[in-house]
């Protein structure tokens, strides 16, 4: 069984001796170099593209993934809405024993306390956590954990992405990492030393999934039109400047009318003869404008419902009915978000606090749980009928530290004069 299934049901990988101090991955200067697979992309090069990272060579498809977000904008504007859902919550580590029933108390609060100082103390671990939502794009993240000795311990002190133009994989699809020892085959992802984030894999596959390869046939096509409706701006939106001259004309003064005609602008200029009638025909003149708008927005949608599950908080122009609609379709973005939360946990539970808990109290010690802080309820009358539900009729215990920050009242000073409820 593979490492990166064996936490499910509480099972540690054998323990073994931990790793050594320092990077394994360190930098090339091949990690600046960027190939551009997008340019002269057609539906044939794309599937050869995915073949190949099918085929366990994924650098083409990754840079394509690459290129895809930084040249379309609303693809960027899902994708970021996307991960931001996740990463923009607070985390926090929960002791073994809040979560599951026989857990010996003290030793999980113990691991979960050690676990959060030591995380807490890694400046760029909410960049790192940044870097590993990407994997909802790609399907694969990985990030090395840099394990050195302080103050007589050895113990994690980073935890560093690994760029993706170094990830390949063996025949059985298991991600490996380019080095400089092994720049062709790369290394084994060993439990303990890497953190492998891969929340879509299909079937055990990791190249196969991902939300940018969903998308990718419609960025080609939204890319194709785009094109296509450029050119046609070019022809049929700039005007035609059309001068007539008399027979008598000299070829001086024919070169020096267009000459003229010219400094007007670029393209689309020519003299004629009043003998000579020029008319341009536009597609569908008269009767509709040309379809490339229309298709951009069809392609465009067809992105928010494979990132967001849903359009109506990204497409809202022209349509009637959007604030019931949209409320609906936001409780549908938090089922998303829901899942992507457990994703994320699972794997930092698996492939960060295990080895941190293990090796620090062995094998048996209960493994603290990554959790990410849900938000409240942003509107304030929705807060106030919680809080009033919660409070008085049901009895809950509400810290006033949380109610203040729900509220975003701050707390006051001792001597500080503050307003008092009741009627006067």
């Amino acid at each position: 069984m593979h490492w990166t299934r064996r936490l499910v049901h509480g099972i540690l990988p054998p323990l073994r001796k931990r790793p050594a101090p320092g990077r394994v991955i360190q930098p090339r200067p091949e990690d600046a170099w960027r190939d551009y697979p997008s340019t002269g992309l057609t539906p044939a090069k794309l599937m050869a593209i995915l073949r190949q990272a099918d085929a366990g060579d994924p650098a083409q498809a990754l840079a394509l993934f690459e290129e895809m977000e930084e040249k379309d904008a609303h693809l960027y504007a899902v994708a970021n809405t996307r991960r931001l859902a996740l990463t923009g919550l607070e985390w926090q580590i929960v002791s073994a024993a809040d979560v599951r029933e026989g857990v010996d108390r003290a030793a999980a609060d113990e691991a979960a306390a050690y676990c959060r100082e030591v995380l807490s103390a890694i400046e760029t671990f909410d960049e790192t956590l940044q870097f590993l939502s990407m994997a909802l794009g790609r399907n694969l993240a990985l990030a090395e954990i840099v394990w050195d000795r302080v103050n007589h311990e050895t113990r994690i002190v980073d935890v560093v992405p690994i760029d993706f133009a170094r990830i390949v994989f063996d025949a059985q699809d298991r991600p490996r990492v380019l080095t400089q020892m092994e720049p062709h085959d790369g290394i084994e992802v060993t439990w303990g030393k890497f953190v492998v984030h891969a929340p879509h894999a299909v079937a055990g596959h990791p190249p196969r999934g991902g939300l940018l390869r969903v998308t990718a046939m419609v960025y080609l096509a939204k890319n194709l039109a785009l094109k296509d409706w450029m050119i046609f701006v070019e022809v049929f939106g700039m005007p035609v400047r059309i001068a007539r001259y008399d027979s008598s004309a000299t070829m001086e003064e024919k070169r020096e009318l267009l000459r003229m005609l010219e400094t007007l602008g670029s393209n689309a200029a020519g003299i004629f003869s009043k003998a000579i009638e020029l008319e341009i025909v536009e597609a569908n003149r008269g009767t509709q404008p040309p379809p490339y708008d229309k298709l951009v927005d069809f392609l465009n949608r067809e992105m928010s419902k494979a990132w967001l599950g849903q359009t109506l908080t990204t497409e809202t122009s022209g349509l009637s009915g959007v604030f019931t609609a949209s409320k609906v379709h936001e409780r549908v973005r938090k089922d998303i978000r829901a899942d992507d939360i457990r994703k994320e946990a699972r794997t930092i539970r698996r492939d960060l606090l295990a080895p941190m808990t293990a090796f620090r109290f062995g094998p048996e010690a209960p493994v603290p749980y990554f959790r990410r802080v849900p938000a409240g309820p942003t509107d304030t009358q929705e807060l106030v009928a919680v809080l009033d539900a919660a409070v008085n009729r049901l009895g809950v215990r509400v810290p006033t530290g949380w109610a203040h920050d729900a509220l975003g009242i701050p707390r006051p000073a001792e001597d500080a004069t503050v307003l008092s409820g009741g009627n006067t």
